[in-house]
């Protein structure tokens, strides 16, 4: 039903979007995610998003104890329509369950240090499985939760006086290593067909005014003759 739903609403976009969608999709990747415990300052969201898009990062996993996530739009520039966000938000303490899904589904997390703690992050090994870098709140970090359940920590490593960077540096540094070592890797990386046609389809409907006028009329007046 997808691929008909697909294919029909390629009608609507111009030759140049549909190529882009679909180079983009080739380098898009759930190897590597980035997951965000309690950040609140609305510009450095924005920018963690922008950099995630820019590297391919598809999936970001946002923890919500105390903040609400809310990206500057203005900075975002849309990038979250192109990502897939994963929010945790229905408990008093998320983090756990956040971090216990993420290694139900084979992820190690790999915790940021802004202490030298830890592997140097141009050093980390990524053919040890796929990682979720978590990164903590602007003022104070990572929780003591995410200290006791992280798998591996990494640092990027720093000559100057001050203790750490800006998170949304720090992100997009971290990502930059880790995205350039992968697709130089031999590491089976690219997300797996079916999901592909998940984010294209959703990609697809970012793309056209009224998708959801669209869809009902395919609905209504082409899939079910199809059917017939």
């Amino acid at each position: 039903m997808s691929a008909e739903l697909i294919h029909y609403l390629e009608n609507f976009i111009n030759l140049n979007r549909l190529e882009l969608i679909d180079r983009n999709l080739q380098k898009r990747t759930r190897y590597v995610t980035i997951v965000l415990e309690d950040t609140f300052q609305p510009n450095n969201s924005a920018a963690i998003l922008r950099t995630c898009d820019c590297f391919g990062i598809q999936d970001v996993h946002i923890i919500e104890n105390k903040n609400n996530f809310k990206p500057n739009e203005e900075i975002a520039l849309g990038s979250d329509q192109w990502l897939s966000i994963h929010r945790y938000n229905k408990e008093k303490e998320n983090t756990a369950n956040a971090l216990k899904s993420l290694k139900n589904n084979n992820y190690r997390i790999i915790a940021t240090s802004s202490h030298g703690k830890g592997t140097p992050i141009e050093d980390f090994n990524l053919s040890n499985g796929k990682a979720a870098f978590i990164f903590g709140t602007e003022l104070t970090g990572i929780t003591n939760t995410v200290e006791e359940l992280a798998d591996e920590f990494v640092y990027i490593p720093m000559s100057g006086f001050t203790e750490s960077f800006n998170i949304s540096v720090a992100a997009a540094i971290i990502l930059h290593q880790v995205s350039n070592k992968l697709k130089k890797s031999t590491i089976n990386w690219n997300i797996e067909k079916e999901e592909l046609e998940i984010i294209r389809l959703q990609w697809l409907k970012n793309s056209i005014k009224k998708p959801d006028m669209i869809e009902k009329y395919f609905y209504d007046n082409i899939y079910k003759k199809t059917e017939n």
